[in-house]
């Protein structure tokens, strides 16, 4: 009987922990601390350069939100992150080096794999 009740255990323990793995990789978990409050979007009134970062890591809102609080923390730039293709639109009011927008990003915790600018 006790041996009954230790395997009930172990599976409820794995159902609640395979449903939140899922969660996590569909994007729709909080990962990476979770349920923070976006800040405000950042705009950019004279806008003269673009740039899309593309990078790897990012599961959910809450990393969407951190790559974004990231680049907008940099002056003059302003960050719209897609999350489904693991992106970030960045414009600019002035010219900002590649390695101060990809130093913000690892910072936050995700690699850049590539940086290029856009028209």
């Amino acid at each position: 009987m006790e041996n009954v009740i230790i395997i009930v255990i172990l599976i409820v323990v794995l159902f609640f922990a395979l449903r939140s793995s899922l969660k996590h990789f569909a994007g729709k978990g909080g990962c990476c601390g979770g349920g923070s409050v976006p800040k405000q979007k950042k705009v950019i009134q004279n806008v003269h350069y673009r740039k899309l970062i593309q990078m790897e890591g990012l599961h959910c809102e809450n990393c969407k939100n951190s790559v974004e609080k990231a680049i907008n923390s940099i002056e003059g730039a302003a960050a719209k992150v897609n999350l489904k293709e693991q992106t970030a639109e960045v414009v600019l009011e002035k010219d900002v080096a590649d390695e101060v927008l990809r130093a913000a990003v690892e910072k936050a915790g995700f690699q850049v794999t590539r940086i290029r600018s856009i028209a």
